[in-house]
């Protein structure tokens, strides 16, 4: 009867000790806070606070998990940042009555740009569904544009 009762007891013990360290430990501290951060959306503070649970525990696999998600989130912000920013520039120049030569090359190397960029970000299960999908509508955006200054 006393070892029916003796290994749920060391069981529960040892996850209660692994818990404990767990939320105890400042690189994992961190690691939590970092991981609400991204998930919030706020990839530059998850980044940073990644970045330093992960140098005072280079096995925080936590750590380096979101510090690489933060980093691949970063370049999807910094991807549609761009786009939106060649695009203002793009309308400014669309307003005008007529379009020049020089205005039109121009619309073509913003669109070729951001047309590259795109095939360099590499999304991953964890990337979050929203950059992927506003970062693609770019894209398909540009392409379109591409499409009719090449004409």
């Amino acid at each position: 009867m006393r070892t029916r009762y003796l290994f749920p007891i060391v069981a529960f013990s040892l996850v209660g000790v692994m818990l404990l360290y767990f939320l105890l430990n400042p690189s994992y501290e961190k690691s939590i806070e970092a991981k609400y951060y991204y998930e919030i959306g706020e990839y530059e503070d998850a980044y940073a606070l990644a970045s330093e649970a992960f140098s005072m525990d280079v096995y925080n696999r936590m750590a380096s998990t979101v510090m690489a998600q933060s980093k691949t989130s970063l370049k999807y912000v910094e991807y549609i940042n761009q786009a939106k920013l060649y695009l203002a520039q793009i309308n400014e120049i669309a307003a005008h009555e007529t379009i020049s030569g020089a205005d039109r090359v121009r619309i073509k190397m913003m669109s070729e740009i951001m047309v590259d960029s795109f095939v360099k970000l590499a999304p991953s299960i964890i990337t979050d569904n929203e950059l992927v999908k506003e970062a693609k509508k770019y894209h398909d955006d540009f392409e379109i544009l591409l499409e009719k200054v090449t004409k």
